[in-house]
């Protein structure tokens, strides 16, 4: 897991050219002009999905993981906090799901070793298989704008 600034993204262009591809996206695009949805960047191998929704307590989201994707998380307005442990030795409350690449597992199991990072406007978060990951929560109700790209490994 890497989290920083947009400011900051040069430091890791080289860690795959379609991760620098996302982050100049990010860096490039306006996304308060842009609707909800999904777009293709590069067909499958790079997606933007953006999102207006109100972060959720901790205690009533699973934490995840991805096997195919890189998540490159990026918060335009508002903040949250996510929630963070690795993956050795985790067992999923639900299968991984191939179809949406993902697997779940249940917050209660792993709370206490899961560590919590707020994530601010003109922030990212880059989540690879083997990061397991709870974003979207706050103790209060907080309206967050952000962009996921799902970045083809």
């Amino acid at each position: 897991m890497i989290v920083d600034t947009l400011a900051n993204r040069h430091i890791y262009q080289s860690l795959s050219p379609r991760l620098a591809t996302a982050l100049e996206h990010l860096a490039t695009t306006d996304f308060s002009q842009l609707p909800v949805g999904n777009y293709p960047l590069d067909g499958d191998n790079i997606f933007v999905i953006v999102n207006d929704y109100h972060t959720k307590h901790k205690s009533t989201e699973p934490f995840e993981v991805h096997q195919k994707y890189i998540d490159v998380q990026y918060v335009f307005s508002g903040e949250e906090e996510f929630g963070y442990l690795p993956l050795a030795g985790q067992t999923p409350s639900k299968p991984y799901f191939d179809k949406h690449d993902y697997a779940e597992f249940d917050y209660e199991t792993n709370k206490a070793n899961a560590s919590y990072v707020q994530l601010k406007a003109g922030m990212f978060a880059l989540f690879f298989p083997g990061d397991m990951h709870m974003p979207g929560t706050g103790d209060i109700a907080t309206a967050v704008r952000k962009v996921v790209i799902k970045v083809k490994i």
